[in-house]
């Protein structure tokens, strides 16, 4: 993977400007905070976002790929503030889950999510080298 960074911007905090890769695509659909039974274990939106990233990385493994294969991500979130409110402990639990990778990212606030009691939706493409 390639982080395109235009020259003379400035360096973006926990996500890259753009990124080329060449290998296999893996589209990752969005990812809730519950467990592999469909279950949230959590309110808490920290402890669902890890949970969502986890669950994008179990997918993303039936693939042959890795944390740092993912290349994009979107996130969906129900609440600015909590989200806002949340980034020092929401970054550790990105590193615990992707490690020090950071692909292009994009965050929206939404009105609701699809399954009730959701506070995040993380959704992901990968592209996985032909040698992995």
């Amino acid at each position: 993977m390639q982080i395109l960074q235009p020259p003379g911007w400035a360096t973006p905090r926990g996500y890259a400007n753009g990124i080329a890769a060449t290998g296999r695509i893996v589209f990752v659909a969005g990812q809730v905070g519950w467990n592999a039974n469909g279950a949230f274990e959590s309110r808490d939106f920290v402890a669902q976002s890890r949970q969502a990233l986890a669950n994008i990385v179990a997918v993303l493994a039936e693939a042959g790929g890795r944390p740092e294969h993912i290349a994009r991500m979107t996130w969906y979130v129900v609440d600015k503030d909590e989200y806002l409110a949340s980034l020092t402990a929401l970054g550790r639990a990105y590193r615990e889950v992707i490690g020090s990778h950071f692909p292009v990212m994009t965050a929206v606030q939404v009105v609701a999510l699809i399954e009730d009691g959701a506070k995040v939706e993380i959704e992901a493409t990968a592209v996985v080298p032909a040698a992995a």
